[in-house]
């Protein structure tokens, strides 16, 4: 049986960032993806916004490393010329009552350490974009799009420039703690072959998979494992030109945050995601939820044509919140947690989980392997 340094579950964009940041420490690494190619869940199927982190708790995970991750993915970008734009944003009140609630986002925003929004009259932001409608906005200059997938290829390169090892179509069936090193059970899809394979260390990065994959791993007990719930948010979009040069974000709803504008980097427009309670992964778009979408739109965009949003596609929020509890923080568990050595546990990584991905590689390297960093 083989045994290697580092096993990482999961090639999103997570695993790979931690793959890259644990090769860069020389640690002989094996990524092990259950799908036939890389980040084909959560870090495909979103928005592909690079957020400023503004929305998040006071002191929490996302708020911290969405901050550090934006500055860390800014600089990653211009460096390996992988295509993204700082466009930014701008968050509307489409109703009086809520221009309070844009001055809470200020405040709470710039107490995590964002200083550069700008509260805007309705006049300020439809001379920016004309073809608002709004009562006041704020503007978020930091916030931009990329490029997920050259993203994701450009991390994996790095990772095996460095030694790492990628292997698709292969699933952990199942695992055990083993003195002190972790035996992996694993499947390959393609062949039904089964093999046991050894590591050091394991970073269970498996994003909709990870709290299942945890629950298979004897020697960890049942209570460092939350309760996955599933949220799809679902995408339609508008052919044509563009009818906007930022994004364009309502006032922050229950579960998520809006239907809003995003623009790819050709400029064409996405509207998503919505926020709906599933109880099993299923992609589907239900064109019928355009009718939600219409009316939504129209409240910071009238001049939406009826008939003009197509189904585009949809994803997965890997929650561990229940409909109508406040949003759960990342969860990063390492041995200071669940007690045991050189394990690390990610649960709930959703949104601004690829933002943050390259911090939370670092934070994952110390709680891994603090005699690597």
């Amino acid at each position: 049986m083989d045994t290697v340094d580092c096993i990482i579950a999961g090639a999103g964009v997570i695993g790979l960032a931690v793959a890259r940041e644990l090769s860069r420490l020389g640690m002989e690494t094996v990524i092990i993806e259950a799908a036939d190619s890389i980040g084909t869940e959560t870090s495909s199927r979103n928005s592909e916004v690079i957020h400023a982190g503004i929305y998040y708790p006071i002191g929490s995970l996302k708020a911290k490393l969405c901050i550090e991750g934006r500055a860390k993915l800014y600089a990653y970008t211009n460096e390996r010329n992988i295509p993204h734009k700082r466009c930014g944003k701008l968050i509307v009140a489409t109703l009086p009552e809520q221009v309070v609630t844009l001055a809470g986002i200020i405040d709470k925003a710039k107490a995590c350490g964002v200083d550069d929004l700008v509260m805007l009259s309705a006049a300020e932001a439809i001379a920016m974009e004309p073809r608002l409608t709004c009562q006041a906005a704020v503007l978020s200059p930091s916030t931009g799009i990329v490029d997920s997938h050259a993203l994701m290829l450009s991390l994996l390169g790095e990772a095996e420039e460095g030694g790492a090892y990628l292997s698709l179509n292969t699933e952990i069936v199942s695992g055990r703690i083993d003195a002190d090193r972790f035996v992996l059970h694993t499947r390959d899809h393609g062949t039904g072959s089964e093999y046991e394979i050894a590591a050091r260390h394991f970073v269970n990065a498996a994003g909709l998979g990870a709290n299942a994959l945890a629950s298979r791993l004897e020697g960890l007990d049942p209570k460092f494992v939350p309760q996955l719930r599933l949220a799809r948010g679902n995408y339609f979009s508008v052919t044509g030109k563009p009818a906007f040069s930022r994004l364009i974000y309502p006032v922050p709803e229950p579960g998520g945050l809006g239907v809003h504008l995003t623009l790819d980097l050709n400029g064409g427009m996405r509207f998503g995601p919505d926020v709906e309670w599933i109880e099993e992964k299923d992609y589907s778009v239900n064109p019928r939820r355009a009718d939600h979408f219409y009316g939504e739109i129209r409240k910071y965009w009238p001049d939406l044509a009826d008939g003009s949003l197509s189904p585009t596609y949809s994803g997965i929020r890997p929650k561990l919140s229940a409909p109508g509890e406040a949003a759960a923080d990342f969860v990063i568990d390492g041995p200071e947690t669940h007690g045991i050595k050189n394990l690390v546990n990610l649960f709930g990584l959703e949104s601004p989980g690829l933002t943050s991905s390259l911090a939370i590689a670092e934070l994952v390297a110390q709680r891994l392997a603090p005699t690597y960093v």
